[in-house]
């Protein structure tokens, strides 16, 4: 297993668009000749022992190697240059790939349980042999090596077209030891074993296609933050001298390895600017050659005197107060002589229990009773950073 996968990569940056598309040419290759071998291996049983459950898992397994094609096609597709028309790369012709896989194995899915059915309303007998019953055993265990490769391979490189690809191999070889039990049984019970165990093969399918559309889908219509490079972020940015925070941080995913993204980085107001430029230039380079992203930083300058930390002090109490999972930033005052505008953004996650404008008038009612000297001026934003797996 290690083998294969150390073969793919060859010591490359998981991130490098040659590395990935030598993985997916590597794994469509070695996908499109086991399933081609397993197809006419389950069909030669299926043909000896007239069982439509093992003739429909061979036809799975002949989409399969389909699949594989388009696999390989997809991640040759990725590994392109950027140019004219996509100045962003090829890479989500990964994530279209993973799709395409998937509604294969839906489309199968379907296929195979319309045959199910049929043969569980018009059952024939099935003559099990010792040949075809090695086929299917043979068959399990080349599935699961399939599943084991492309589960490694795919969690080597954060492929969720590998990911598709290893949840397909574990559902055939589930629906293959299926078809197997089902084997064993016929004859010795009267019921229509076979197509029973066809139908739960179909459904097998049909969970696994969902489950990798499901998967796949969420990188091409746009998806939060990974917490955990977020958090590397955080750290990485804060770590530089005159960096005193980090907020509304944008993230466009083009593929693995190809991402844009921009963020404020509150800066001090007094501070040299030609100096803190250069260590704003220094963070989008330092981004640039850890995590591959192109990055764009708006600084936004912060008042440090000691009224503008002391006010900044009590609205974070109340924000807090209301919800702990909110935060605010760019916090600012403009003092006159009748009223104070506290002026500042509360970052709310999605799917808060309260909408945006109760949040508004929550606080700004809990700032009230700090002085009816107070005015707030909220606005609101949400996270872009996946917060649910924190």
């Amino acid at each position: 297993m290690g083998f294969f996968v150390n073969f793919c990569l060859r010591g490359g940056d998981k991130n490098d668009p040659e590395t990935r598309r030598r993985c997916g040419t590597v794994a469509g290759g070695i996908g499109i000749f086991l399933n081609i071998l397993l197809f006419l291996g389950k069909l030669l049983a299926g043909l000896i022992t007239s069982s439509v459950a093992m003739i429909a898992d061979a036809v799975n397994n002949l989409s399969d190697a389909a699949t594989s094609v388009v696999t390989l096609i997809g991640f040759h597709l990725a590994g392109q240059e950027a140019d004219a028309d996509h100045p962003f790369g090829h890479g989500r012709a990964e994530y279209v790939t993973g799709l395409i896989v998937a509604l294969a194995v839906l489309l199968m899915g379907v296929e195979v349980g319309r045959s199910a059915l049929d043969a569980l309303f018009h059952p024939e007998p099935v003559r099990a042999t010792p040949l075809s019953l090695v086929i299917l055993a043979v068959a399990i265990a080349v599935k699961l090596w399939m599943f084991l490769f492309n589960r490694a391979l795919g969690r080597t490189i954060d492929s969720a077209a590998m990911a598709a690809t290893a949840a397909d191999s574990l559902s055939d070889a589930a629906s293959t030891l299926v078809v197997l039990v089902s084997a064993l049984l016929a004859g010795r019970i009267s019921f229509p074993i076979d197509g029973l165990a066809g139908l739960a093969v179909s459904l097998l399918i049909l969970k696994t296609g969902w489950e990798a559309a499901r998967e796949t889908l969420d990188p091409l219509l746009g998806r939060p933050m990974d917490p955990d490079l977020a958090a590397d972020i955080d750290k990485l940015v804060l770590g530089h001298d005159n960096i005193l925070g980090i907020h509304d941080l944008v993230y466009h995913d083009y593929g693995p390895g190809r991402a844009m993204m921009s963020f404020h980085a509150e800066v001090p107001a007094d501070g040299d600017l030609l100096e803190i430029h250069d260590v704003i230039d220094h963070i989008e380079r330092e981004l640039k050659a850890k995590h591959h992203i192109e990055t764009t930083i708006h600084m936004d300058p912060v008042v440090r005197d000691e009224r503008t930390a002391e006010l900044r002090a009590q609205v974070t109490a109340q924000v807090k107060g209301l919800d702990p999972s909110l935060s605010i930033h760019d916090f600012r005052i403009t003092a006159g002589p009748i009223h104070t505008n506290l002026i500042f953004d509360v970052v709310v996650p999605y799917g808060f229990r309260l909408s945006d404008d109760q949040v508004r008038a929550e606080l700004s009612a809990r700032i009230k009773g700090l002085s009816d000297r107070y005015f707030s001026v909220i606005q609101v934003d949400h996270s872009y950073v996946d917060g649910r797996k924190n």
